[in-house]
């Protein structure tokens, strides 16, 4: 079943909405109108109640009371009056089959359900095709008021029935108009109102990965719709940049297999361009073999950062002695620092809990990025230390300042701030991103900067201490 369009929706909700609110004033009007006509019925009964019941006061003989009664009613067809005394006397009835049924029982002193003194009690009702609305009271006869009668009295209101019937026929066919109408006007109104979405997604269509610089246009679009369209450009943006980091990648993952690709053809060649004493051979599968670690090494980071990205890094919850893992590395790498002249220094403890191999790698390719970059005579240093809940690992170089605009993408894979040095990480430009994805696997941050002559690089990592007790 097809759905129903945005705008047929808002065109029936405003056509129902209407049609409610017209409805609630039409029965609104036919009650205030019923209850005009019968304020109008009671006081023009009260008016003719009064005048018999001055004659009833007044009258001494039973035919000077009938006659004054008929004098009262001529003139008035559509007058319901019936006289009777107490004891069941019969004074005067004009149309006395018109009243309801059980009004009056014969032989009984008063009308059902009624007592002496009780006061008029209005009554409405139909007799065949005739409506009326009267009423039953009881009044003193006689100037010396000892006796009293029943006096039932009512008018025809079949006029005011024809009135309200007609009331409502043009009222009910008057919403029902006015419902198509607003259902017509609505659509309309939806339509217009929507154009500027309609705009939005004629231009969305027009998009695809090859365009994901262009921005939807913001000019002219209503409060509404500008979060749904600054939400949207916030998206193109993250995608554009998305695509061209895994542009950047490709191209690379490409430059960075060719050079040993390159290497591993040329000395194959050169193997096979003469015949060779054996050591010479022997030199070139050991220059071969190199080119084969590289390159799995870098196979290995980028399947490791793979598993990274689809959250597959599960790291324990072994408590590591932070400080211990920087002095086992000061001591593998002492070496080739002593080699370039670069000293190293650690100041600090801290534990956290995690995994004890990536931890050590983490820490072992921001050392190697850092006795990389320090010149001759400085010294590289390893901070630990504490920060609320938080594990903080500062590896500090000297050396230039990196731009601002290089921060920010000194983790992405590959990507290089100086591409003239040559990189000493074992991950041929994927250590650092490895770092932050060790990071993060262990619920932490990698974050760097550099500003005055000293670049650091920082980890926060939870705290051994809160993440043990958090576990039990």
């Amino acid at each position: 079943m097809r759905t129903p369009s945005l705008t047929v929706r808002l065109s029936l909700l405003f056509a129902l909405s209407t049609t409610a609110l017209l409805v609630g004033l039409g029965w609104t009007l036919e009650r205030a109108v019923a209850a005009h006509f019968r304020a109008l019925d009671r006081e023009d009964l009260s008016g003719k109640l009064a005048l018999v019941q001055r004659l009833l006061g007044t009258m001494e003989t039973r035919s000077a009371l009938k006659k004054r009664l008929e004098d009262i009613v001529i003139g008035h067809p559509d007058m319901v009056l019936w006289v009777r005394t107490a004891e069941g006397e019969l004074i005067f009835e004009r149309r006395a089959g018109l009243l309801p049924r059980n009004t009056f029982e014969p032989g009984e002193a008063a009308p059902p359900s009624r007592a002496a003194g009780d006061p008029p009690r209005w009554l409405q009702w139909r007799r065949g095709p005739y409506g009326f609305r009267g009423v039953l009271v009881e009044l003193p006869l006689g100037p010396r008021g000892g006796e009293s009668a029943w006096v039932a009295m009512g008018i025809d209101i079949g006029h005011h029935q024809r009135f309200m019937a007609s009331l409502r026929h043009v009222l009910g066919l008057s919403v029902a108009l006015t419902a198509v109408a607003a259902a017509g006007l609505g659509w309309g109104a939806v339509r217009m109102g929507l154009r500027p979405l309609r705009r939005v997604t004629s231009h969305v269509a027009t998009l695809d990965a090859s365009r994901l610089d262009a921005r939807l246009p913001e000019a002219g679009v209503p409060v509404e719709i500008k979060v749904l369209v600054d939400d949207f450009n916030n998206m193109l943006a993250r995608l554009e940049e998305s695509f061209r980091r895994l542009s950047d990648f490709s191209a690379d993952v490409a430059h960075e297999l060719r050079t040993p690709l390159s290497n591993l053809t040329l000395q194959t060649q050169v193997a096979l361009g003469a015949v060779r004493e054996p050591e010479q051979y022997r030199e070139i599968l050991y220059s071969s073999l190199e080119e084969y670690e590289r390159l799995a090494r870098m196979i290995n980071d980028m399947l490791f950062l793979a598993q990274a990205d689809h959250g597959l890094l599960r790291p324990g919850t072994t408590v590591v002695d932070l400080a211990d893992e920087a002095r086992a590395l000061f001591e593998y790498f002492e070496a080739w620092a002593e080699e370039r002249g670069v000293g190293l220094e650690l100041a600090g403890e801290a534990q956290t809990c995690g995994d004890p191999s990536m931890l050590r790698r983490a820490l072992s390719n921001l050392l190697t990025n850092a006795i990389g970059h320090t010149e001759a005579g400085r010294s590289v240093r390893i901070e630990l230390g504490h920060e609320r809940d938080a594990v903080c690992v500062r590896v500090e170089n000297p050396g230039p300042d990196i731009p601002p605009e290089q921060l920010s993408r000194l983790f992405d894979r590959f990507y290089r701030a100086d591409p003239a040095r040559t990189r000493h990480s074992e991950g041929g430009g994927l250590g650092l991103a490895i770092v932050r994805s060790i990071a993060q696997a262990h619920g932490g941050t990698a974050r760097a900067s550099s500003q005055g002559g000293l670049t650091r690089f920082e980890l926060r990592l939870g705290r051994a201490d809160r993440e043990t007790s958090a576990g039990t």
